[in-house]
């Protein structure tokens, strides 16, 4: 097990935009242990999902995967899986409000609309090509983690910043992102 470290907002390469991952990578021995690594952090912090800027390394891949959450036990269910190069595409103008958190804004979360179904294209590690069209609660962290792609966090996005804070501080009505 190797857990890494996360940065948090205000660490400059949050900001930056992630380099795609060519498919030579993929067999190295650095890269399939960057994604090992990868799930040790997202599940040792108790996450949803972690994106390699995360960890302070700017390429494009994603993991997530979650067991269903206690109080919403299908909404909240992530399958297992490993997203390189994903390209996102809203299918629709309907927007879900989310009680968003980040590993990478600790103890804080806010509300974020974000569309409830997308299109998404992906290469998965033994570079298989993917296209798959995705709606609700999986939707939205597929989202959120490939946002961090970009160099966008979820605090971009909070529809008022009055419905941000620490978690302790805040009521909320639904799973909250990590």
């Amino acid at each position: 097990m190797s857990v890494r470290k996360i940065l948090k907002i205000g660490d400059p390469i949050l900001r930056k935009v992630s380099e795609p991952v060519h498919p030579d990578e993929l067999q190295t021995k650095e890269f399939k242990k960057l994604i090992r690594d990868m799930f040790d952090t997202m599940r040792f912090a108790e996450g949803v999902g972690l994106a390699a800027p995360q960890i302070g390394v700017l390429k494009q891949l994603v993991v997530v995967g979650t067991d269903p959450k206690e109080d919403f036990p299908e909404e909240s269910k992530v399958p297992e899986k490993i997203i390189i190069n994903p390209v996102i595409t809203p299918l629709t103008d309907k927007v879900d409000g989310n009680w968003e958190g980040c590993l990478s804004v600790p103890g804080m979360r806010g509300l974020v609309e974000r569309p409830n179904k997308i299109r998404m294209k992906w290469m998965d590690e033994k570079g298989n090509e993917h296209d798959q069209i995705i709606e609700g609660y999986q939707a939205v962290v597929y989202q959120h983690e490939c946002d961090h792609l970009h160099g966008v966090l979820y605090v971009d996005k909070l529809k008022s910043t009055k419905l941000f804070g620490f978690n302790d501080s805040l009521e909320h009505s639904g799973p909250i992102l990590d």
